[in-house]
């Protein structure tokens, strides 16, 4: 969130986007992950990007590291950290 200054990028967005897609999978938001939205818990956090991230992981199979307490503390997704 670079506009809300909550990271400082010392290069344009575009540019930091386009080395993130070189170094990782960026995955596409599928109507899969959309559908699993409803079903995620009732204490999993509200915040509509958190809760794309909880449904690709669940529809995707995968664990993730992420350091957001509530999405943690949920216990709805597989997490390493």
């Amino acid at each position: 969130m670079a506009s809300k200054g909550r990271i400082q990028l010392d290069i344009s967005l575009d540019l930091f986007l386009m080395e993130v897609e070189a170094k990782f999978v960026v995955l596409p938001i599928t109507g899969r992950a959309c559908a699993r939205i409803p079903q995620l818990p009732l204490n999993y956090p509200k915040d509509p990007a958190d809760r794309i991230i909880g449904a690709t992981a669940q529809a995707e199979g995968l664990v993730l590291i992420i350091a957001d307490v509530a999405i943690r503390q949920s216990k709805a997704i597989r997490k390493i950290w």
